[in-house]
């Protein structure tokens, strides 16, 4: 299959390479900012930079719009798309008929449409195991749909027809199981920076606690700490010092552990 992406940044960066790995090729990438597009083709075999958003006479069968949730509407205004190509969103929360609805208004020319979401947190400094991340695929046309299954299919074992109700779903549960809990590690590290502590103390807490996480039906069955335990006196001298310190982090400290008490202990 002959892709081109637009947009050059996390998503686009681990793509592009992994299709091309896969025996893909990758024609083009646009980007806002064209030295990122220029630092991504430079790690492909034969792409070239799209100075602009004139796909029109694009050999790309399929056009991937790697790019955030609150651009998305403003590129498909702008796009000049190739007849007959299947163009994808990977957003996680952005409906399959909102891209359709968006193409249906201001596409000139017959397109495809469908949704090519991978379930996974990306960095440009970050390897991956391309086969261990899930792909959640969706597209009204079975042919369109058979197409992006073989190309998902490619890199990754796992692939998965997911709806668009489903995969916003996904998105939530992944916002809270990965953003929310890199965020608390960055409040843990900052507390112990501002003691001279080192984070690296915690690093075997924290693998421990995933792997119990993965390895169990429910994460709740493993839940720990003092207010699974309902010690609220230990509770109440963390927020005291918290207070003292920074109280966002005490109002977070405190919604936490309210939900903590909710969950183990109301339901008894």
């Amino acid at each position: 299959m002959t892709i081109s992406f637009v947009g050059a940044g996390n998503v686009a960066w681990h793509l592009a390479q992994a299709f091309e790995s896969a025996g893909h090729i990758v024609s083009e990438v646009y980007s806002r900012d064209p030295q990122n597009a220029r630092k991504l083709t430079s790690l492909l075999y034969d792409a070239s930079i799209q100075p602009d958003l004139n796909f029109a006479e694009s050999d790309a069968d399929l056009l991937v719009i790697a790019v955030s949730d609150d651009a998305l509407a403003g590129i498909i205004e702008r796009i000049v798309l190739p007849e007959n190509a299947i163009v994808v969103h990977t957003s996680g929360t952005q409906s399959l008929a909102e891209l359709q609805r968006l193409v249906g208004i201001y596409s000139d020319v017959p397109v495809r449409t469908g949704v090519l979401y991978p379930l996974q947190t990306f960095t440009k400094e970050t390897q991956l195991d391309y086969a261990r991340v899930p792909f959640c695929i969706e597209a009204i046309e079975p042919d369109v749909e058979e197409q992006l299954m073989a190309l998902a299919r490619s890199v990754s074992d796992h692939v998965y027809l997911v709806d668009s109700y489903e995969r916003r779903i996904l998105h939530i549960a992944a916002v809270f199981a990965c953003n929310f809990t890199n965020h608390l590690y960055s409040v843990a590290h900052d507390l112990l920076a501002r003691e001279q502590l080192n984070f690296d103390l915690l690093k075997p807490l924290l693998q421990v606690t995933l792997d119990k996480a993965l390895q169990t039906s429910d994460p709740a069955l493993v839940q720990t700490g003092p207010a699974r335990r309902g010690d609220w006196a230990v509770t109440g001298l963390h927020l005291n010092y918290l207070q003292e310190l920074n109280p966002a982090w005490a109002s977070l400290y405190r919604q936490l552990t309210e939900s903590i008490r909710q969950r183990h202990f109301d339901s008894e």
